[in-house]
């Protein structure tokens, strides 16, 4: 799964933007896709002001999309109740 792919996951299955973000960077209470230029790995992590929260590092994209695939899951579960299925 590209994160191109995943972003329309989240769209055809209704979840609200403002639980993500798939640019990386800071983005006030997201969850985050990002690609660290420096280290040149895939990152997934809660932004929370300047601070990345529970950072995992992926060496590819595919496996960075699906950890974040989860999470975003996870939250739909306990904020709302919904559980995506594929």
């Amino acid at each position: 799964m590209t994160a191109k792919e995943l972003q329309k996951y989240f769209k055809d299955h209704l979840v609200p933007s403002r639980l993500y973000n798939m640019k990386g960077g800071h983005h006030k209470n997201r969850i985050c896709l990002g690609w660290d230029k420096n280290r040149q790995e895939w990152e997934v992590y809660y932004s929370e002001g300047k601070a990345k929260i529970g950072l995992m590092q992926f060496d590819n994209e595919s496996e960075a999309c699906q950890r974040m695939k989860e999470e975003v899951s996870t939250v739909m579960e306990l904020i709302y109740g919904l559980k995506i299925v594929s």
